[in-house]
């Protein structure tokens, strides 16, 4: 079955069904794809390479990439990110079906990320800002200081899972970027600070362990450390 003729079984697919399809039809062109090099191999080989000019692979991957991705690629992204945060809010997900659709987004681009980043990255990085500003602004007013921290090591925790089971490792430290600063940069100053709960509450009632969370979660944003370094300084008996 030709490229053309898969396209509108894709076309009237939505979600995760969709996104079986498009995994299935990949794996299907990958083989034809291998089976043709190999039965030209000698064309490959000698004539291809003596002319400068495409693999057959690089062919294949190509009209894959022109005739389907090209299409499909904004409506497969965004089932890509409402399963994401499908599962930031608790649901199950198949972790090994969006590795094997966000797969796609890297070889199609033949040793090049701009597909990757470009076509799917990007957005879920700026839906990644969204959740997590929601998140923020209401457990601001909702949550103690040490609640919020141990919501934000838990999210983070799970952040910290996506990168490893299905988005490339490329994605963590941008992805954590946004982490922090919706979370954390965002409301350390009302965090610290917050009455009977803050850094100085804390300290007062000898809390190790929201301290030592606390530490840890604002570890990496040096502009935090700083006040956080002064609170402690001054809760000092000398």
């Amino acid at each position: 079955m030709s490229l053309l003729q898969v396209l509108p079984s894709l076309r009237e697919k939505h979600g995760e069904f969709m996104l079986r399809e498009l995994v299935r039809t990949w794996s299907n062109h990958k083989v034809m794809v291998r089976w043709v090099s190999r039965f030209f191999h000698y064309l490959d080989r000698y004539f291809i390479t003596r002319r400068s000019l495409p693999t057959l692979k690089e062919v294949g991957i190509t009209c894959f990439r022109d005739l389907v991705y090209q299409e499909l690629h904004g409506k497969v992204r965004d089932a890509v990110i409402s399963l994401i945060d499908q599962e930031r809010e608790g649901e199950q997900i198949d972790r090994g079906l969006l590795k094997n659709v966000l797969d796609i987004f890297v070889e199609i681009g033949m040793g090049d990320m701009e597909y990757y980043e470009n076509d799917f990255e990007a957005f879920m990085l700026k839906d990644t800002a969204a959740y997590y500003s929601r998140k923020a602004s209401s457990w601001i007013l909702e949550d103690s200081c040490p609640d919020y921290m141990l919501k934000a090591e838990k999210y983070l925790k799970r952040e910290n899972d996506r990168v490893s089971h299905y988005l490339h490792f490329s994605s963590e430290t941008k992805l954590l970027e946004k982490f922090q600063n919706e979370l954390l940069s965002m409301y350390a100053t009302q965090l610290l600070e917050k009455e009977h709960s803050g850094c100085h509450a804390l300290l007062k009632d000898d809390k190790v362990d929201d301290l030592s969370r606390m530490f840890r979660l604002f570890s990496k944003i040096p502009h935090v450390l700083d006040p956080v370094s002064s609170m402690f300084k001054q809760a000092q008996p000398w």
